[in-house]
């Protein structure tokens, strides 16, 4: 089984606001670095996705040490929070809450479940040369015109309509 080094980071500006990811991934001599963003979304969103995106690039099962600042997500994976989410239909145990972002959840459990995960804390803007590189692709990412939408995120924040008549008039 390749080991395989994966760093991740997101980053939101307005958190809601514009959101980025960005990873690196180092197997043997081999590394690759992969960013993107959505104009609407949320810092814990972009976390998600970033471990996301960097397991979806993985050919084969490996064996993936994960380094990411992001408590929420390495808490949720190595203590079995997330998995009980899905277990009890995405709700959390406290008074019976909906889990937040179960759409990116539910396809990080998938991606782990095919490999041997290992999960490391990092803390964000203290000098790790990969942390930092992740945070710069992140607020690259976040910045660039265009952004697609990020969908599900956008559906699930949706109020009422707006009024096509102004009552003050």
């Amino acid at each position: 089984m390749k080991k395989v080094t994966l760093y991740t980071d997101g980053a939101c500006s307005g958190n809601p606001g514009p959101g980025g990811y960005g990873v690196v991934l180092l197997c043997d001599k081999h590394r690759w670095e992969l960013s993107g963003g959505y104009r609407r979304t949320t810092n814990n969103r972009m976390e998600l996705m970033a471990v996301i995106k960097g397991l979806e690039a993985l050919k084969e099962n490996c064996s993936v040490t994960l380094y990411s600042d992001s408590k929420y997500v390495l808490d949720a994976l190595s203590k079995g929070w997330a998995r009980r989410w899905r277990a009890n239909g995405w709700r959390l145990r406290k008074r019976g809450k909906p889990a937040v972002s179960p759409d990116l959840w539910g396809r990080l459990l998938e991606l782990c479940d095919g490999h041997e995960m290992s999960y490391n804390w990092v803390k964000g803007h203290a000098g790790n040369v990969e942390n930092e590189r992740c945070d710069r692709l992140s607020n690259a990412a976040m910045a660039r015109a265009g952004l697609p939408a990020d969908e599900a995120y956008e559906r699930t924040q949706q109020g009422p309509a707006p009024s096509l008549f102004d009552p003050a008039a």
